[in-house]
């Protein structure tokens, strides 16, 4: 359901699934180049090469995201 209790359709939740490297830029306000360094060194979300596109998986980007969390002490 959406936040307006209307029911989301299942083509609406696969498409929010996969990421575009620019869209999580944009989540995370980065410079694209900054994402493919990342990937160059092995420190960025997993991604999937769909043909030419490469993918993030929302779940394991969130999953990176809270194993990359500074913690507080």
């Amino acid at each position: 359901m959406t936040v307006d209790g209307t029911p989301e359709s299942a083509s609406m939740r696969s498409v929010s699934r996969w990421l575009s490297p620019q869209e999580v830029c944009d989540e995370l306000r980065i410079p694209k180049q900054t994402f493919y360094q990342w990937r160059a060194r092995h420190v960025a979300p997993p991604a999937y090469r769909f043909g030419k596109l490469l993918r993030i998986d929302r779940a394991e980007f969130e999953a990176w995201l809270a194993d990359h969390a500074e913690g507080f002490k």
